[in-house]
């Protein structure tokens, strides 16, 4: 592990300087204390790091858990929810002792994209009222409207509210605007200029910059509601700490929370781990089944000392392998960097304002919902689009994570049903009806009760006084509802005198009742 100190120790502060805003910007979009998305960066490099299989992935609170996290606090409230967390550990050790590390291939690319679009979708209209200073922020009823709303919608209409009411802090909407144009630039075209600008990351430019304004503007124009709120002392860290309350163990809503973070944190992962190991230039593989371990045991611990849920994160992986990071020890060493930060500087920690916090997640949840996504996933034609749109929609006007998902792979199932329905690789037609009345049919290698439909109506019209050959030389297995099909369909071709020839390995077959006992004998066997 100490093999390569002197690439990790150089990685692990630009890590560092990655991790400390998205800490305290994640745990702002999830509305939960900002403490706690610092306690889950601290876990996620020091405990996630040394048990992880991964050599260059750096773990910590994730902005695709942001809504779910969000929903579950506003519902059960911070301690209880903090049992849905530990819990959320416990199954994914399950998922890494069962070996599930391949969960993720069984989620269409079009649902998981549309998750993550709209997540970001939800985090930046979340983080409206926080850029522009709001006094309400983004809670409470829409009393001009007097409509009961869920929270996401109903907080957007409020912002907009407070907007054409001129309820904004000027400060505030300054220092945001500012923070959004050196993101930009800084990633756009700085970035590009030289080793520097790839070194020291934007969002810690803007933290300072932030930092600087308040000082400049000796705290005038930002209230102090408008800043960051982390500890300040020992003694506040004792008063601040917040721990599960395990006697909501039984209630339903943590045990739908716990799966779902469960879940949605393990995907997160496994994308993140492809992901990684590709931009690694070195080619290491992460095991996947240990890291599904070792985030559960992340998560467990975050958990009891009250922090938020945790996922492996491309920001600060690609940050690590970008600055040379080789070893784990990065990753670890960066956790034990943002506790001197919490121990040392909290003072300073508390003068950021949350504007600043605010223009980082725009950023953060544009990427996430790239205009670019919609347009690629329409052009990919509507069997993607339908599921992609049925995932972010309902995720949007909801903010309900687990209904979308729902959804999306509802939708998907539909359409891969009704193009099994239609697809002629498990039914195809070769010629048809010549002058002799010859038809030839080809059966693909497997065929199943989904293409009942199709393959009755090819027969159905069939012409009368047609032959035709069926061709199942290919075909490996043959689903007993196929074979009742054409068992139903020998007694219907005697009446419209249909001739039927069945070419398979062993020969042709004239006879109907043979080629039945044929079917029925091939099914045995595959059993």
């Amino acid at each position: 592990m100490f093999k390569y100190l002197k690439n990790d120790l150089p990685a692990s502060i630009v890590v560092f300087f990655v991790a400390l805003p998205l800490c305290l910007g994640i745990a702002l979009a999830s509305g939960a204390p900002l403490f706690s998305g610092l306690i889950a960066g601290i876990v996620g490099g020091i405990v996630v790091g040394a048990l992880s299989g991964s050599k260059i992935g750096v773990s910590g609170p994730a902005a695709g858990l942001a809504a779910i996290v969000l929903t579950a606090i506003t519902s059960l409230g911070y301690e209880n929810f903090l049992v849905a967390v530990v819990l959320a550990g416990v199954i994914q050790l399950l998922f890494g002792a069962l070996r599930l590390g391949i969960i993720g291939y069984f989620f269409p690319s079009s649902v998981i994209k549309g998750m993550l679009t709209g997540i970001g979708i939800i985090i930046i209209l979340k983080q409206i009222g926080f850029f522009f200073g709001m006094k309400k922020g983004i809670k409470g009823d829409i009393d001009f409207l007097n409509v009961e709303w869920n929270n996401l919608l109903s907080g957007l209409l409020n912002d907009i509210n407070s907007l054409l009411s001129g309820n904004i802090s000027l400060g505030a909407t300054f220092i945001g605007v500012a923070s959004i144009a050196i993101l930009l630039l800084w990633s756009n075209v700085l970035s590009e200029k030289g080793k520097i600008f790839q070194l020291v990351q934007g969002p810690l430019v803007v933290v300072v910059l932030g930092i600087v304004f308040y000082k400049l503007t000796k705290g005038g124009a930002l209230e102090i509601n408008q800043l960051v709120e982390v500890p300040s002392s020992f003694d506040d860290i004792k008063m601040q700490m917040r721990f599960p309350n395990f006697s909501a163990i039984g209630l339903m809503e943590v045990w739908i929370t716990a799966f779902t973070m469960a879940l949605v944190a393990s995907l997160e992962t496994l994308l993140c781990v492809e992901a990684t190991d590709k931009l690694d230039p070195h080619k290491n593989v992460t095991p996947t089944n240990r890291e599904l371990f070792a985030q559960g045991a992340g998560n467990l611990v975050s958990g009891l000392i009250g922090g938020l849920p945790i996922t492996q994160v491309i920001v600060r992986s690609s940050a690590n392998i970008q600055s040379g990071g080789r070893s784990k020890m990065s990753a670890i060493i960066h956790g034990f960097f943002l506790i001197i930060s919490v121990l040392l500087i909290p003072v300073l920690l508390n003068q950021i304002p949350l504007a600043v916090l605010a223009a980082i997640l725009f950023i953060v949840g544009f990427k996430l919902a790239k205009p670019s996504t919609f347009k690629t996933m329409f052009s990919l034609g509507w069997k993607q689009w339908l599921p992609f749109m049925a995932t972010v929609l309902p995720m949007v006007i909801t903010g309900d994570l687990l209904l979308g998902i729902g959804l999306g792979l509802a939708v998907g199932i539909v359409v891969i049903l009704l193009k099994s329905y239609q697809n002629s690789h498990f039914l195809h037609k070769e010629g048809e009806a010549t002058n002799d009345g010859k038809i030839k049919m080809t059966l693909a290698e497997e065929v199943t009760f989904f293409n009942k439909g199709a393959i009755l109506n090819e027969l159905d019209n069939l012409p009368e006084n047609s032959s035709l050959e069926l061709d199942v030389t290919k075909t490996r297995f043959l689903d007993h509802d196929i074979i009742e099909i054409l068992e139903d369909f020998a007694f219907k071709a005697k009446n419209r005198n249909i001739n039927i020839k069945l070419i398979s390995e062993r020969g042709d077959i004239d006879n109907p009742d043979s080629y039945i006992e044929f079917f029925k004998l091939r099914e045995k066997t595959t059993a």
